[in-house]
């Protein structure tokens, strides 16, 4: 048992809720005070686009005022600021969801070494996923390397029900100048962003579960209908955790979708952790051989894609969506790794970092990972011979040009037939517009080459 004046530091990071939090209910147990703490960290915010960083501020925001103003904000490296805010409040012990990527592994190694030289315990509880990564083994202990036969073991592992917000006794803010949660600014203003309070999070997954979880099996894939859940956000910071929404899950075939995708989540973040080099290298050694273009000319086709200048109408449409909201459809983030990798050989890793860079969900193992699937490099079984090609894909999931043309409205008046390729409508582009930067045919007859000086297939 506690004692009655016992104080325990929580130490808040990508856990930015009350709901389902273990870290808290093991800090307030047997009724010790809490002391809610956020360090912004600027070797991190220093590299956050500025539009996670407005959601991130948004998000302390939000969470300072659930807790009544009790959030401490300090500024600097965690290493000084976690141990000098547990002697500032007496606190013995500070409690933490559990990090599982290399950076904050260090981090939280480094810190709880500093607590230490004053005898203050450091406790990682639960972790950002409906199964902590490390938890899903093949049967002789080994992780898995494929996502399918990981899938159908998560879903046999199960998952914890969600646990209800505690009794806490929160401690008033050390008042330190400058440092308030509710002064936070915006780092650029900013309409697209999607809720960043955990209620608001909470009645987005409502409305999607009510009126859109029954059909995303068939919707999701669409990027001018509102067919996916849009709270990679929240996840990511943790506003909502995943058990929250799997809590609602049903047997339904769209259902079953829609908890493959967490469980993609989740797969990546088991990755991360067995092989943490992969963050940024090839998960496949092998394909660290594969050429890719790094000169002057690679790099103006870089600057190209990242404007949405391609000519190719989807790609293009998700790289000024992307530019304008912080956010691109999945769908279409396959599409355009896909032609940056495949149709202008350049190196995954740009485009990782320009969409960490932008992107307000922006998350290491799901990004990452998502564009070594992307390039050939990572956990699927048979990526070479994949090239997705701009056209068709825009033809398939976007049939009658809405969403190309909600983006660029250049293409307003060209047809159907010819929105997805518009170098073929009579009187050619369309002003306004530019014509494709590459043959795709050729670029993929390219790309598979090089994919055989590896492969040898």
């Amino acid at each position: 048992m506690a004692r009655a004046d016992e104080v325990a530091v929580l130490w808040f990071r990508r856990d930015l809720r009350l709901g389902d939090h273990p870290a808290l209910t093991a800090a307030a147990a047997d009724g010790r005070t809490v002391v809610p703490l956020f360090v912004l960290d600027p070797a991190l915010t220093a590299r956050a686009g500025a539009v996670r960083l407005t959601y991130l501020h948004r998000a302390l925001r939000a969470l300072d005022q659930a807790l009544g103003g009790a959030l401490v904000v300090r500024v600097g490296d965690p290493r000084t600021e976690v141990p000098a805010l547990a002697a500032e409040v007496g606190a013995r012990r500070v409690v933490v969801t559990r990090e599982t990527t290399p950076v904050g592994r260090r981090r939280d190694e480094a810190v709880a070494t500093e607590l230490a030289r004053t005898d203050v315990a450091f406790h990682g509880v639960g972790t950002p996923y409906a199964v902590d990564p490390g938890g899903v083994r093949k049967g002789d202990g080994t992780p898995y390397a494929v996502f399918t036969p990981f899938r159908r073991a998560w879903t046999a592992h199960g998952w914890a029900a969600p646990l209800a917000v505690p009794d806490v006794r929160w401690r008033g803010r050390p008042q330190v100048p400058g440092r308030d949660p509710a002064s936070l600014p915006d780092a650029v203003d900013h309409g697209h962003l999607p809720p960043a309070d955990e209620v608001g999070a909470w009645q987005q997954w409502q409305a999607f579960a009510a009126e859109g979880l029954d059909h995303y099996d068939t919707r999701r894939d669409l990027p001018a209908v509102e067919g996916t859940s849009r709270l990679s956000a929240a996840l990511h910071l943790g506003i909502l955790h995943p058990r929250q929404l799997l809590a609602d899950v049903g047997d339904l075939p769209a259902h079953a979708v829609f908890a493959s995708e967490l469980a993609w989540r989740d797969f990546y973040a088991d990755v991360l952790l067995r092989a943490p080099e992969s963050a940024w290298s090839e998960l496949d050694r092998r394909m660290s051989a594969m050429v890719v273009d790094t000169d002057a000319a690679a790099r103006r086709r870089f600057a190209r894609w990242a404007a949405g200048e391609t000519g190719y109408p989807i790609v293009d449409a998700g790289m000024r969506q992307l530019a304008g909201t912080g956010w691109m459809h999945n769908r279409v983030r396959m599409i355009v790794a896909s032609f940056l990798v495949k149709d202008l050989h350049l190196p995954w890793q740009w485009g990782a970092r320009h969409f960490l860079d932008h992107l307000v969900d922006g998350d290491v193992a799901s990004n990452n990972h998502g564009w070594q699937w992307a390039a050939g490099t990572g956990t699927d079984a048979a990526p070479y011979f994949r090239v997705f090609n701009p056209v068709t894909q825009g033809e398939r999931y976007d049939p009658t040009g809405e969403y190309v043309r909600r983006w660029i409205p250049a293409l307003e008046g060209v047809t159907e037939r010819s929105v997805h390729a518009p170098w073929r409508a009579p009187g050619g582009v369309p002003e306004g517009y530019v014509g494709p930067m590459v043959d795709h045919a050729a670029e993929r007859d390219e790309a598979l080459a090089r994919y055989r000086m590896v492969t040898g297939r």
